[in-house]
């Protein structure tokens, strides 16, 4: 008897040892790249391709393409920058755009994720509402400016306003997205195990659902910035202060295109640094998490 119970020992333990290895192989290994190997994968190959861009530009203006009020040199879009940052208002052009973008942004957030789960878990809800957000999602953001001017006049409220009507459709659809493509083997998981109402919503639905949630983001933060630039440009007034939008229309009203190529270059930058601070780490990290993503 004793050694019945030893043998069922010995090849419970086998057993274990056996689920365990075969974890551990379909477990992926990550590391963390060196330094050296992310400056070459990451930050080399775009500065190549930006300094590309540069010589192909001054090599057109070098060869007079064009008259040089439609296409400044690098070197007059630069005497721009420098001319901003000396009087102290290079700071002050991009932060009143951040600042409403990520406001608007939140608040989109805040909004668009329980309208989501609305649409993804109500059926009713989905039948009404589904197709509205997939058409203002196709809208284009300008179409909201004039009557959000009408609505709300020429103030703060109306860029939230254009912004949460941008951005909200794309975070819900995404959410939307991402809780349709949960295995139902999860869901039905997560009710024998009690997890049901706001529980099961917490610990099974939002975590399942968490990569096209994040994809959803992404999206909900570009037409976000899309929707603010429209607004900016459009709608102007003392009281809103200088953004980068505004910027670019004065370089357009004066006909500066150093200007103009000026406030587009802060546009894009804003938005990339946005997408590899915040928004890129945080889909790699809920990659990972899943092992959708071995390296990096």
């Amino acid at each position: 008897m004793a050694g019945t119970d030893a043998a069922e020992a010995t090849g419970g333990s086998d057993l274990a040892g056996l689920e365990a290895g075969l974890d551990a192989l379909e477990t992926p290994r990550t590391r963390r790249r060196p330094l050296r190997e992310t400056l070459l994968r990451s930050v080399l190959p775009p500065a190549v391709a930006v300094a590309l861009v540069l010589a192909v530009w001054q090599l057109l203006v070098s060869a007079h393409v064009t008259d040089s009020y439609r296409l400044p040199a690098p070197s007059a879009v630069w005497h721009e920058v420098t001319e901003a940052w000396l009087r102290g208002t290079l700071f002050g052009y991009i932060w009143t755009s951040v600042s409403r973008g990520l406001s608007g942004f939140l608040l989109a957030l805040l909004a668009g994720t329980p309208l989501g789960l609305l649409v993804a878990r109500v059926r009713l809800v989905r039948a009404a509402v589904g197709p509205v957000l997939s058409g203002l999602q196709s809208l284009p953001s300008v179409a909201w400016v004039p009557p959000a001017v009408l609505w709300l006049g020429l103030n703060d409220s109306m860029m939230y306003a254009v912004i949460l009507l941008g951005a909200v459709p794309s975070i819900a659809n995404g959410l939307v997205s991402g809780v349709d493509q949960i295995p139902p083997l999860y869901l039905r998981a997560g009710r024998t195990l009690g997890a049901t109402g706001l529980r099961g919503l917490r610990h099974i639905v939002l975590p399942a659902a968490l990569p096209g949630y994040v994809a959803g983001l992404k999206q909900g933060w570009a037409f976000s910035w899309r929707s603010l630039m429209a607004a900016e440009i459009i709608a102007s007034s003392p009281e809103l202060g200088v953004g980068l939008g505004q910027l670019l229309e004065n370089g357009r009203n004066t006909s500066s295109m150093p200007t103009v190529f000026f406030a587009i270059l802060l546009i894009l930058l804003v938005g990339i640094a946005v997408d590899l601070l915040v928004f890129s780490p945080l889909e790699r990290h809920v990659l990972r998490s899943r092992g959708l993503l071995v390296k990096g």
